[in-house]
This record gives C-alpha cells, sequence and structure tokens, in this order.
C-alpha cells in the first residue's frame, strides 16, 4: 500500500493509520508501485488529471466526487477508464446509506406504485472548512455540485432515468446568480423532468440558518404510498426511513447504520473480482451534464 499527499501533515496522519504503508512524494510516485486501484482524495481541480494519469497507467480509480468540474472532465475521465479496460467508481456514498438501499428496492418491487414526484433536499448549516471549495476554478461550482450532486444522482437512480428537462434558480447570499457571475452559489433550487415523466425538486445550500447541522431528506410519491428518509436531530450520519400510506407511516429503517466507507468497500470488493471497466460509471458523466445545465454553461 502506497500514500501520497502535497501536505506533508497529511499524509504523516494517514500513514499513523495505515501502518506499513510506503509514503511516497507524488502521484507518479505510486503509480510507479505495483498497485491495482488508487483512491483519490484531493481537491476537485485535480480529480480528472490524476483519474486519467491513473488509467493510463492501468490502474483502478475510486475518485471523490464529482469526477471533473463539468461534463466534458467527466466524460474524458470515463472514456479513459472505458479505453484502458479498468473500473472507475465514485463517491457516491449516499447509495450505500441502508435505509436508501431499501427504498431502491421498494420502489423496485413496486411498493409505492408508479413514482411520478421526489423531493430532495441537503442543507449543510457550516458549509466547506478548506478554501478552494470557494474558489470557481478550484471547485468548479457551489453547493450543487458539492451537495446538490448527491441529490442529482440519487433522482436518476432511484428512477432509472436520465434528465430531460432542467430549470433551476441559485442565489449567493440571497442575491440572485446569473451565469456570467464569479460568485459561487451558497442555495439552490432545481427542478428536474425525468424520461420516466417524474418531477425531482430539488434544493441544497451552504450556511443555512435551519437551526441544525443539517438538512438532508429524500422523499419520493407514487401512486400507491410514499417512502422517505430524513436525518435525524440533524446529524450527518443519523437517518430515518419511513413508508406512507396516506396518513399513516411505517418504520423501515432506523440508525445506528455505520454506512460510511461502504463505497470505497463496494469498490475493492468489486475489484477484487475484476478491474474491468464498468459501464455503471456512465452514470457519472450524466450527473455532470445536469449540473452544467443547472450552472447553465456554454458546451
Amino acid at each position: 500500500m502506497g500514500l501520497a499527499d502535497l501536505n506533508p501533515g497529511v499524509v504523516a496522519a494517514a500513514a499513523l493509520e495505515t501502518p506499513g504503508a510506503d509514503v511516497r512524494k507524488s502521484l507518479q510516485d505510486l503509480l510507479q508501485m505495483d498497485i491495482d486501484g488508487l483512491v483519490i482524495a484531493t481537491p476537485t481541480a485535480l480529480h480528472a488529471e490524476q483519474s486519467i494519469a491513473a488509467l493510463q497507467s492501468n490502474v483502478a480509480v475510486f475518485c471523490q466526487k464529482p469526477l471533473g468540474r463539468s461534463e466534458a472532465e467527466t466524460r474524458a475521465v470515463v472514456d479513459a477508464a472505458r479505453r484502458a479496460d479498468r473500473l472507475l467508481a465514485v463517491d457516491m456514498t449516499y447509495r450505500h446509506v441502508r435505509g436508501i438501499e431499501k427504498i431502491k428496492n421498494m420502489i423496485a418491487a413496486g411498493e409505492i406504485g408508479e413514482v411520478y414526484a421526489m423531493d430532495l433536499v441537503f442543507h449543510n448549516a457550516y458549509g466547506p472548512d478548506k478554501p478552494w471549495y470557494y474558489d470557481p476554478k478550484l471547485a468548479g461550482g457551489g453547493c450543487v455540485i458539492d451537495l446538490g450532486i448527491h441529490l442529482i444522482d440519487m433522482a436518476m437512480w432511484m428512477s432509472g432515468s436520465k434528465v430531460s428537462g432542467v430549470s433551476s434558480r441559485l442565489f449567493a447570499q440571497g442575491k440572485r446568480v446569473r451565469p456570467e457571475d464569479e460568485r459561487l452559489e451558497d442555495y439552490a433550487a432545481v427542478r428536474l423532468d425525468l424520461e420516466s415523466g417524474t418531477t425531482a425538486n430539488v434544493a441544497c445550500s451552504w450556511h443555512l440558518p435551519a437551526g441544525r447541522d443539517a438538512v438532508i431528506r429524500a422523499s419520493f410519491y407514487g401512486t400507491k404510498g410514499g417512502l422517505a428518509v430524513t436525518n435525524v436531530n440533524g446529524s450527518f450520519y443519523d437517518f430515518l426511513t419511513e413508508h406512507f400510506a396516506g396518513t399513516a407511516r411505517k418504520t423501515v429503517d432506523e440508525p445506528p447504520d455505520a454506512w460510511g466507507g461502504r463505497a470505497v468497500v463496494a469498490w475493492a470488493e468489486r475489484l477484487a473480482e475484476s478491474a474491468a471497466f464498468d459501464p455503471a460509471i456512465e452514470s457519472a458523466a450524466d450527473v455532470a451534464r445536469v449540473i452544467d445545465a443547472i450552472y447553465e454553461r456554454e458546451k
């Protein structure tokens, strides 16, 4: 196992948690080792370049979200993985919350009928703690690319459908953000129309005065009932999952659930079986296309 980081303090701390790891000075040093896979947890602006470098070295990649700052960057990484025939995955961590997995299975089984509406919310009362998140060139966007990406991914993953229409309003400190502005949004309200006919309302923010640390909720409404997962008491980690029938509700899942590392474990298990390209990663480019539309970026 190898470790590398430009910050000596960070890599030293990581080395203490992984006894026996070989500490290297750079990504290129890591890629010269005999490794099967690479986990990338660097600032967003580096994700595409570093992922492509690893894939071109025939190394499988697990990358923190987003895979790129735009659809073009994301597509370049996916294409590199396909050409190299190497496994590529992105840390869409909320897919692995136990209650959300149960909702996915219940929707697939038709337990709430045909889903026609989704309400998806992620408000973080604090916002990112690293300066680069607030630099448009480094981050690629504000709360949408940081938090909304999970909600957009969930809408398409749950429905098994791509997005056919997007409308959005972005705000920075209460003022409307226009595409030509240099400011990053700290609040976003988005409507997604899916090819399946479902409509998803998405809201996300940084530094919202919501009276708690976080508001995280995903609600799904169908012709036979509803399902929702909601964070408990403002927690970033604890979730309650419920099944609705009219005014009645039933608990489907509740804490505790140690879901934090499941995404990378799932990637590692998949890698142990095969390092070959997985077409499921195409969804990352689909999500990036929607984010570009929200930002009204020119192609």
